[in-house]
């Protein structure tokens, strides 16, 4: 699983190094270095190509018909990109993701568990604050969905 968070920097062509932890975690359980990005909550997200497929699947059965279906769809899918990292393990990111999130040369990649989020350094600052603010009742939510 990908866990932690690193701090990185982009290079001049739109490259991040990807931290050799989460380059293990994509070989020894996934195989594969095989990424798909796409933009959500103000940040690039990356999940191995794996992962992807589990999401494409569940989100198969949603209802086109409904608007905000479509919306959804829209959104996070149309801009889907499948990448893989290069023999340094870098990853580029698409001009187009870069700007739509605001991605500096600064940035924290920030493991999710099954995958990881790519963000500005100063907008990772700034969701952190919020995400102190909500932690302990967000905590005991979780707990309850846990059965703690």
């Amino acid at each position: 699983m990908f866990r932690g968070r690193f701090e990185h920097t982009v290079d001049s062509k739109g490259r991040v190094s990807i931290p050799a932890r989460f380059r293990e975690v994509l070989q020894t359980q996934y195989g594969s270095e095989e990424l798909v990005l796409t933009v959500y909550d103000s940040c690039v997200v990356a999940f191995p190509s794996a992962e992807w497929r589990k999401w494409e699947e569940k989100l198969r059965e949603l209802p086109l018909l409904r608007q905000e279906t479509k919306r959804f769809f829209r959104y996070f899918l149309s801009g889907a990109v499948d990448c893989s990292l290069d023999p340094q393990g870098r990853l580029l990111i698409p001009a187009h993701m870069r700007a739509q999130v605001g991605l500096k040369k600064e940035v924290v990649l920030v493991g999710m568990l099954k995958g990881f989020e790519i963000w500005d350094k100063e907008a990772w600052r700034q969701e952190m604050e919020r995400c102190q603010q909500l932690f302990d009742r967000v905590s005991e939510t979780i707990a309850e969905w846990m059965g703690f």
